[in-house]
């Protein structure tokens, strides 16, 4: 499918972003789709918000040490999708994904809600079987189904798991679910424990063992407590703060991250519009993150 099929490139583009694929190493496009929310709507709004927001950061990162106008990466607008059913929308993004990867771009992802991310997960297998998915979430989104939908939000993970040949899943700040979502993640060995304030020496123990392998992150933006990102639409009591992902992001510069999202974005609830500028902010530590030479050696 065309580039011109998949994409409105109406609105406006996150900072220092090119509009054309020509020379980048990243490819962001946004999925404005939150069909199965179950509490409060509105992260159909979040990609817009994480782009114009972005205007007002800057490019350089002290903690990463790298500079946006350093990095190509391009912007191709938002997915033109079906609204009446969760799988359309997900084939739609398994499709784009297909687009980025057949362009040798790596997807960055804006949500829209969690449902989408089995969407990129499915286009990614395909050129990277042994695929490793990191999720950083309040909720475990590991239900067989929700509401009688096996696409809702709250089986992202499940749907995943069912697609990742290799079947590797760590999550990371889950403090919500079902006591069986519970049972069966610590069963798999799914869940890395980590608090806030805590270092990351039992995550990077962890991951240790998939050093070389290609890694997808996807994050939840109500893993961050909600006195510092209120605009989501499913807020849990006793999340993380900035500093908390500055440790994450830096653990995971030496592993081999081949895409990411940002989901759950509610931009509406919060009219201070400080987790717009979270949600972008997030987004700039995962561009630079991504910006790492893609023919580099797998596993």
């Amino acid at each position: 499918m065309s580039e011109t099929n998949l994409f409105d490139k109406e609105g406006s583009i996150f900072m220092g972003a090119h509009q054309n694929i020509k020379g980048s190493l990243i490819g962001i496009f946004g999925v404005n789709y939150d069909g199965t929310t179950s509490f409060k709507p509105g992260a159909r709004f979040g990609p817009a918000a994480i782009r114009n927001v972005s205007q007002c950061l800057e490019t350089y990162c002290p903690v990463l040490k790298k500079d946006l106008e350093a990095i190509q990466y391009c912007d191709l607008g938002s997915l033109k999708i079906n609204l009446n059913e969760a799988i359309k929308v997900i084939n739609k993004v398994e499709l784009a994904t297909n687009y980025l990867v057949s362009n040798n771009l790596k997807p960055l992802v804006f949500g829209g809600e969690h449902s989408i991310t089995s969407g990129i997960v499915k286009g990614l297998v395909k050129k990277f079987p042994n695929l490793v998915l990191i999720q950083l979430d309040a909720h475990a989104d590991f239900r067989e189904s929700y509401l009688d939908n096996i696409n809702s939000h709250a089986c992202t993970m499940k749907r995943c798991l069912e697609t990742l040949p290799m079947k590797k899943i760590f999550q990371i700040g889950i403090r919500s679910g079902t006591k069986k979502e519970f049972i069966e993640m610590k069963e798999n060995n799914q869940l890395i424990e980590f608090k806030s304030g805590d270092t990351c020496h039992l995550l990077e123990k962890t991951l240790s063992p998939f050093k070389k392998f290609p890694i997808y992150f996807t994050i939840d933006l109500d893993w961050f407590d909600p006195s510092l990102l209120p605009g989501t639409g499913t807020p849990e009591p006793g999340g993380f703060f900035w500093h908390d992902f500055e440790k994450i992001i830096q653990t995971i510069q030496e592993f081999n991250i081949v895409g990411a999202d940002i989901v759950e974005l509610s931009p509406d609830i919060d009219p201070s519009g400080v987790s717009s500028v979270v949600a972008a902010k997030v987004a700039r530590s995962l561009i630079m993150t991504l910006d790492k030479d893609s023919k580099k050696e797998l596993i």
